[in-house]
């Protein structure tokens, strides 16, 4: 487990109105904003749709139980349940682990940093569509993974289009006025990615781009010591019965 001071904040960043109406509605306009006034772009658009091609070549790389981190609205998750792969997302917005059980897949409102459903024995972690940046801070989020993953686990991770590596506090903000909390994030590109990867054991064995968006698949260089005495099964069977826990 990470430290408490590894840990982000609350979430609640996420549950602000603007964020949780764009998910209602699957539409943007809506951005992270930086203290400087630059916006990043998110596409909600895209979140809400079915997977895309780029998406699909993420889900061919898939090997189950999966586990979404930052699911969103859950595409993922609900595309892999459909090819018959248990996938398990979670998110720290209620919109967005609504709109998730609501297309048919099993979703739970949690942090990666909290305690999580059978620990140490998923077999992908998914971070995608910038979720790398979850916590502005690329090196514990990986070491999180690590602990959450069974031995031989892959992380498939989407990096930034862009050769960046920074560290930044932003807002949600829908352009017209509202806005969230202030909350750190990070942008990594896929050089800087492997860097973060390499220092903490893990190396990239396949890198791929498909259209403008780019992934890595990394394994670990070398077996670690594990405690979790869970098994993918178990980890299969918590996707199934994820709906029963209480937020």
């Amino acid at each position: 487990m990470v430290s408490p001071v590894e840990a982000p904040r609350t979430g609640l960043e996420w549950r602000a109105d603007p964020y949780t109406a764009a998910l209602r509605t699957g539409q943007g306009p809506l951005y992270l904003r930086r203290g400087d006034g630059w916006l990043l772009p998110l596409d909600v658009e895209r979140w809400c749709a079915a997977p895309d091609a780029a998406d699909a070549t993420v889900l061919a790389r898939c090997q189950g139980p999966v586990l979404d981190v930052g699911c969103g609205p859950g595409r993922l998750v609900t595309a892999l349940t459909g090819l018959g792969v248990a996938a398990l997302g979670i998110d720290v917005s209620l919109a967005a682990v609504d709109r998730t059980r609501r297309d048919g897949g099993a979703a739970l409102c949690r942090s990666v940093f909290d305690p999580l459903p059978n620990e140490g024995c998923w077999g992908t972690v998914l971070l995608m569509d910038g979720n790398i940046g979850i916590g502005g801070d690329p090196g514990a989020l990986l070491r999180r993974a690590g602990d959450l993953l069974a031995p031989g686990g892959r992380i498939v991770v989407e990096a930034a289009a862009q050769d960046v590596d920074e560290r930044v506090e932003v807002h949600v903000d829908d352009g017209r006025g509202a806005r969230g909390a202030v909350f750190p994030w990070a942008r990594v590109g896929a050089r800087a990615l492997l860097s973060h990867a390499g220092a903490r054991g893990w190396s990239a064995v396949d890198q791929w781009q498909s259209g403008e968006r780019r992934f890595l698949h990394l394994r670990r260089r070398r077996r670690t010591h594990r405690t979790a005495m869970s098994t993918p099964v178990q980890a299969a069977t918590a996707v199934r019965s994820s709906s029963q826990l209480r937020r």
